[in-house]
This record gives C-alpha cells, structure tokens and sequence, in this order.
C-alpha cells in the first residue's frame, strides 16, 4: 500500500488564450482561441497525483462562487480528497490569466483571490494528525504558511517536497525543513540570485550543489525538455526527458512534482521516481491546459516502460 500525499497549495480557475507570439509591454496581439480550465499549482500537482493513483488529499480555500465549486469537482474527479478545501465567504476564487504562444511558451498572471487567506492555523488544524507520508508545497500561498506547513511535516516525519514556483526568494530556514527542492531553470536562478532566466545542462551540476548547501536534502533541476538533474549530496545524476511535439507548457512542472511523489509514495527509488516523472511531464506539454493536460496512469506507464 502506497503513503498518503497531502498538497497544501493554490486552487485556480485558468483563463486560457492562444496566441501566434506573446506580447511585448504595451503591446496588443490576437488570440486564436479561448477557455477556462482548472488549474493553480496546488490543484494541479494534486490532480496529477490523484490521477496517477496516489492517494492525494487537497489542502486550500476558495471563494464562495461557482469556480471554487467546479475546481472541487475537477480534484473529486481526479481521485482527490477534498474535505480539506475550505469554502471563504467574502473574497473570490483564484484565478490565472494564461497566454500560451504556438510551440508552447507561456505567460501567466496570477490573482490569489482565497489563496491568500490559507493560513499557519489552517495548516496546523489540517496536519495536526498527519504522520508520515509526502507533503507538496509550492509558493503561490502565504509565505508564512507554506513555512508552517513545511516546519510541521518534518515534526509528523512527513517528505516534504518544495516547488519554490512562482520563482521568488525563499529563506534558508523554509530549506532547512525541505527534503527535496524541486525549482525550474528560472526559479533555481533566482534562489542563487541571478536574474538571467538561462540555465544550460553544463551549469546543472554546479547550480544544484550551491542549492544543495542552502538547505534542502535534495535538489532535482526540471530543465523542460532538456529533463531533470538530480544532486542529493550521494547521487549526481542527469535524466534525459522523452521527446514530444510540444503545445503547451502549463502544469508541467506541477505534472512533474505530482507523479514523483506518486512514486515515491509507492516506495520507487529516487531514480525510477525522477524518470516516471519526466514521462508524466513530456506527455502534460502535447496537450492544451493544466489539469486537463495531465495523462492517465497507464499513458504515463506506456511512455516510462518504452
């Protein structure tokens, strides 16, 4: 039997737009195509990890209005434990304003909305309980928050999984209680304080060990298609991604986070985990969306095993 993943996180209504190019400052271009679909990091790692079969419990608010009711229902269906979603009265749900260029480079725009309101006490009460298992966090909550969430899940001996996204600085103590980091090319740069957004595979190794020292247990790099790189203080090590026809990147880091966690929840070796990963990944960008854009289990087994 599997350990539980428990998500404390965003929960998101996505206002998708396809665009031929990504607009400059001040610039206006046409949209071929728009719709609305469920997202926020949070929903979406939780979402890839109840679709894949963990078994995945939801921790955030949203508003009292119908997103936050479809959002419920889009997790519901994925296999997630919503009971730990709180309804808030008087603010509206999280929504993204997503641009996704042809070849699918993005754009997003967030507005918290009940994200903001996910407090320390709502994770106190919500892993009072809690032993063992995994527990994903990312950075569109509260800092403070993801802080107390990350602090109680190594008192409750949980594996706690950072993916400090949106890319923003993050204190040595939020590390000290991560297990594994798991930032992209730009928020692994901006963790080191460089802004310049470009990380070749060549400069991996040295950027992981300089994270490594800052904290956390492990650091895994996801490099899009160029795959992840894993540095946890014994194993340094390089996992090449599948080779897909790419439409859109939305949620695939959270693709990402969501199916390791599966797998490691299911006792795979770090290794395996980062390799099942990278297929649930490759297979998220071919299609359009968040959580609508997260494969099956079988999909995902299918791409890992050829």
């Amino acid at each position: 039997m599997s350990e539980s993943i428990t998500i404390v996180g965003s929960l998101n209504m996505d206002f998708v737009v396809q665009v031929g190019k990504l607009p400059r400052p001040g610039e206006t271009v046409m949209g071929s195509g728009f719709c609305t679909l469920p997202g926020g990091k949070g929903a979406n790692q939780a979402c890839a990890a109840g679709r894949l079969g963990g078994q995945a419990r939801m921790v955030g608010r949203v508003g009292d209005d119908v997103f936050g009711s479809q959002l419920c229902e889009s997790l519901g269906a994925a296999g997630v434990d919503t009971s730990s979603v709180r309804v808030t009265g008087g603010t509206p749900t999280g929504v993204a304003l997503i641009f996704v260029e042809d070849g699918g480079q993005n754009e997003i725009v967030v507005a918290s909305g009940a994200n903001a309101r996910v407090t320390p006490h709502d994770v106190r009460q919500e892993l009072a309980s809690a032993s063992g298992g995994l527990l994903l966090l990312q950075l569109e909550s509260p800092l403070d928050t993801v802080e107390e969430a990350a602090t109680l899940g190594r008192k409750r001996r949980m594996s706690v999984v950072l993916d400090p996204a949106p890319a923003r600085p993050v204190p040595d103590t939020l590390l000290a209680s991560v297990d594994c980091l798991t930032p992209n090319e730009s928020e692994a740069l901006m963790l080191l304080g460089r802004q310049d957004g470009a990380l070749s595979l060549d400069e991996a190794p040295d950027v992981a060990r300089a994270l490594l020292r800052r904290g956390p247990r492990a650091v895994i790099l996801k490099l899009g298609e160029k795959g992840a790189f894993l540095d946890d203080g014994k194993v340094v090590r390089h996992f090449p991604a599948p080779k897909v026809e790419a439409k859109d990147a939305t949620a695939a880091g959270d693709t990402f986070n969501g199916a390791l966690a599966v797998a490691l929840a299911e006792g795979r070796p770090m290794a395996e985990a980062i390799a099942f990963a990278n297929a649930a990944a490759a297979l998220s960008v071919t299609r359009l969306g968040a959580q609508a854009s997260i494969p099956t289990r079988e999909q995902v087994d299918a791409l890992h095993k050829t």
